[in-house]
C-alpha cells in the first residue's frame, strides 16, 4: 500500500526567535505607535542617526518610560528583512501600571501592600516563573527597571502560566529612587541575598505590615546601592553544596513566608 506523504510546504517548520509579539518597523510607525499611547517593550534605533523623526521618537519614548537601545545596522538587519529605516520597535503584551497611582489604590482598598522589587532580572524564563510565584502567593504589584530587564515576551507570558496579565507590573527609570519612595511611603524593605545578615527561620523579622520584597540578578545578587535602602537582609537557609538558588526558586520560598505571617496573623 502506498503511504501518502505529508506535503511539507503547508507545514513550514517553526521559527527558532520567538515572534508572539508584534514588531514594529519604520520611523513613523513606531512616531506613530507613541503617539497612539501604545505599550512599547523596547524601540531599536539605528546608532548615530540623527534626523527629527528620530529626536521626536526619542522623546516620546522618554516620555512613556519606553527603554531605547542605539545599535548598529547589522542588529536591525537581524531583527527584520524588512526596510526597517534605521528602527524596529516591539509592542509589549501587556501596559505598564504606574505605580504612584497603585500604591495609594492599594491603601484605599484597605490591603497591606506586598510589592516585589526585580533588580536586573533579564532571563525571561525566570521572569515568568516569578510572576507565576508571586500571583500565588498574593503579590499586589512586580517592579522592574526600564533597563536591564527580562524582555516582555511570550516565553515570559508561557512560563507565568498567564500571572503577568493578572499581577500589575511597573517599570521605573531609578529603582534606587523607587524604594526610596515606597520607604517614605511606610513599606518596610527586605532584601533577599546570600550575603544577608540574619537567616530567614532566624530572623523574626516581622513581614504582616506593608512590605518591599526586593530580589537581585541572577549574576551579581542587589545593587549595593538598594541593598543600602533594605530594613532587613534575609539570606535562605542551606545544607547543600551548591550554597545558592536559582532566583525564581529563592523568590517563592521568601514570598512563601510573607504568606505563611500573613495567614497566621488574618492579614491576608
Amino acid at each position: 500500500m502506498n503511504e501518502r506523504r505529508p506535503d511539507y510546504k503547508k507545514y513550514p517548520p517553526r521559527q527558532a526567535q520567538d515572534r508572539s509579539i508584534e514588531m514594529v518597523f519604520g520611523l513613523r510607525p513606531i512616531m506613530e505607535a507613541l503617539q497612539a499611547g501604545k505599550t512599547l517593550e523596547k524601540i531599536y534605533l539605528l546608532k548615530g542617526a540623527k534626523n527629527t523623526i528620530v529626536s521626536d521618537i526619542s522623546a516620546l519614548a522618554r516620555a512613556a518610560g519606553t527603554p531605547i537601545s542605539l545599535v548598529p545596522n547589522e542588529k536591525l538587519d537581524n531583527l527584520t528583512r524588512k526596510n526597517h529605516q534605521g528602527a524596529v520597535a516591539f509592542l509589549s503584551p501587556i501596559d505598564y501600571a504606574p505605580l504612584d497611582n497603585l500604591l495609594p489604590t492599594l491603601f484605599e482598598q484597605g490591603k497591606t501592600p506586598l510589592i516585589l522589587v526585580l533588580d536586573r532580572i533579564t532571563d525571561v524564563r525566570n521572569f515568568g516563573a516569578i510572576a507565576r510565584s508571586a500571583e500565588c502567593l498574593g503579590v499586589d504589584a512586580i517592579v522592574v527597571p526600564t533597563h536591564g530587564a527580562a524582555q516582555m515576551n511570550g516565553d515570559a507570558l508561557k512560563t507565568s502560566a498567564g500571572a503577568l496579565t493578572r499581577v500589575p507590573v511597573c517599570r521605573e527609570s531609578n529603582l534606587h529612587a523607587t524604594l526610596r519612595r515606597l520607604k517614605d511611603s511606610g513599606l518596610q524593605i527586605v532584601a533577599c541575598t546570600e550575603k544577608g545578615d540574619e537567616s530567614l527561620e532566624k530572623a523574626g523579622i516581622d513581614m504582616t505590615g506593608p512590605l518591599v520584597v526586593v530580589m537581585g540578578s541572577e549574576e551579581d545578587g542587589i545593587s549595593p546601592e538598594l541593598l543600602d535602602l533594605s530594613d532587613a537582609r534575609l539570606r535562605i537557609p542551606m545544607i547543600g553544596q551548591i550554597g545558592s538558588l536559582n532566583v525564581s526558586v529563592a523568590s517563592g520560598i521568601l514570598l512563601y513566608e510573607v504568606l505563611r505571617q500573613r495567614l497566621v496573623t488574618g492579614d491576608k
